[in-house]
């Protein structure tokens, strides 16, 4: 109970610290006598990244357009997490990887497949990332919901693709909705399904060599 304990508390605690992060790189940015101005230094913009400033392409995913933009992207992200605990309590480190990883892999996918979308932030791409990977390692673990979470997220970006995001949602962030990040984080998703798997399996080699 007490290891239990104790996993559950180191994923709550980076839980913690990107929301803080999030939280903290929101306020920064709100116009005040302190104010800094975090987006025009550390959002995803195409041409500065082109021009080398390629830590863009991961802090970009933490800022947002406003705070409903905020809230809901925060709310996301621990809902996600604690749906798949049961792949995170004993593996925080891998945690913390697999969601920085998501974040380079968005922003770099972003940047080679979608070069017209000059401008992004938000957190919602990494979340599908999240999301799917979170669904696919269900099906590895025999859970047939699995299934029905990787089926349903892989239709809401295919519709997303097609017809765009809603119009309230549009409205509530005070922005264009970038559908492509949705299907960038999926398959950044998938793709570290595939990292994760590999270095599994090659832990699991040496630990009976």
């Amino acid at each position: 109970m007490l290891k239990h304990n104790s996993n559950t508390i180191g994923l709550y605690h980076f839980l913690v610290v990107i929301s803080l992060i999030c939280i903290a790189l929101f306020a920064a940015d709100i116009p005040s006598p302190a104010f800094l101005p975090i987006d025009q230094y550390f959002s995803y913009q195409y041409d500065l990244i082109a021009s080398g400033q390629v830590w863009r392409l991961v802090t970009g995913n933490l800022l947002h357009t406003n705070l409903w933009h905020l809230l809901m992207n925060l709310a996301g992200f621990w809902v996600i997490v604690f749906l798949h605990e049961v792949h995170y309590k004993n593996h925080s480190g891998k945690l913390l990887l697999l969601f920085l990883s998501l974040c380079l892999f968005e922003g770099i996918g972003l940047y080679l497949f979608y070069p017209t979308l000059k401008a992004y932030v938000g957190l919602s791409g990494v979340l599908h990332g999240l999301f799917v990977f979170g669904a696919v390692m269900d099906i590895r673990k025999g859970y047939k919901s699995g299934y029905l979470l990787v089926i349903g997220v892989m239709l809401k970006v295919g519709y997303e693709q097609v017809f765009g995001a809603s119009d309230s949602v549009t409205q509530l962030i005070n922005a264009r909705v970038a559908t492509e990040s949705h299907l960038v984080g999926l398959l950044s998703g998938l793709l570290c399904v595939l990292c994760w798997s590999i270095m599994d399996n090659r832990l699991r080699h040496h630990n009976e060599a």
